[in-house]
């Protein structure tokens, strides 16, 4: 299989997108951005579009369109501070209607789309396989040296504003970085998948890991192997890299929270045997202890 050049890009691909998309989905679960994901990968299909009708490289407008539209979920989101999740909605009805707008204005580009909404990872090219690395090493610098500040208003943005951290600033640069790591992974599952690599293996990870830090590597670590093991299946099975690599990590989200429902119950039902024991053994001992004392009393 890695003998072909396509597989290696693939793979190559693959890992670099599944590793940053991953961390980043943790983040998205902590501020209930979720579906931020979603909506900006449906904004970059506008761009596509953009791209396809104007006659440049649909790759380049995708991932400007996409920064765009996350900067404008920031400033949209504080117009309805009390309904924050209005502003996905209004970005994503924006995006579709025009991406459908220019679909109709020009009916040769209609054929061409079907790589960009389900994805087509075997046919990467350089030029994606270079702005997906870019992506990746900005995000990986931005989350490793705002790593708690991030932690801090993932949880509270109130209490990061007292304590003097740039909120709005970091924000939108969350937000910048999440449309870049959106576009960017939209040539290996699409736009109507983007979602299930950034969100499934973080919703595994935050229900399975102890820690903020160990939800992050787990999550990457959810997201490389269920990349990796899609591209394979896909390429044995002959079915498309997208919808391939979506279906196991949702096997893998299913699985893991059944395996972690049984091993709760399992300690339950053990620790609720153990309590008879234990009651048991108390009493012995302050059976002994009260024999004891009265022994001491008698012999004074």
């Amino acid at each position: 299989m890695l003998h072909y050049d396509f597989m290696q890009r693939a793979f190559c691909a693959g890992g670099i997108i599944a590793l940053i998309a991953s961390a980043l989905g943790v983040y998205l679960l902590l501020r209930r951005q979720a579906l931020m994901a979603d909506m900006l990968s449906h904004v970059s299909l506008a761009g596509v579009a953009a791209g396809a009708y104007l006659r440049i490289n649909p790759s380049i407008t995708g991932f400007i369109v996409a920064i765009i539209g996350a900067i404008a979920v920031e400033y949209v989101r504080k117009a309805y501070k009390t309904y924050s999740e209005l502003s996905v909605a209004i970005i994503m009805v924006g995006g579709l209607s025009v991406s459908i707008i220019l679909m109709t204005m020009n009916k040769t580009i209609n054929k061409s789309f079907s790589s960009y909404l389900f994805g087509s990872v075997v046919a990467v090219n350089q030029l994606e396989l270079t702005m997906m690395l870019a992506a990746a090493l900005i995000g990986a610098l931005f989350f490793f040296l705002l790593r708690k500040p991030l932690y801090i208003i993932s949880f509270d943005e109130e209490s990061a504003r007292t304590s003097g951290i740039p909120v709005q600033w970091i924000s939108v640069g969350f937000s910048i970085i999440t449309g870049m790591i959106v576009a960017a992974a939209m040539p290996i599952v699409g736009v109507l998948l983007v979602s299930s690599l950034i969100i499934l293996p973080a919703a595994l990870s935050v229900r399975i890991a102890p820690s903020f830090t160990s939800a992050i590597l787990v999550s990457m670590g959810i997201g490389l192997t269920g990349t990796f093991t899609g591209l394979t299946a896909s390429y044995e099975l002959s079915t498309p890299p997208g919808g391939t690599i979506a279906f196991i990590l949702l096997l893998f989200l299913v699985s893991g929270l059944c395996v972690r429902k049984i091993i709760l119950l399992a300690s339950k039902s053990t620790s609720k045997k153990m309590r008879p024991e234990i009651a048991v053994k108390e009493s012995r001992i302050s059976k002994n202890g009260l024999s004891s004392n009265l022994q001491k009393i008698r012999q004074r």
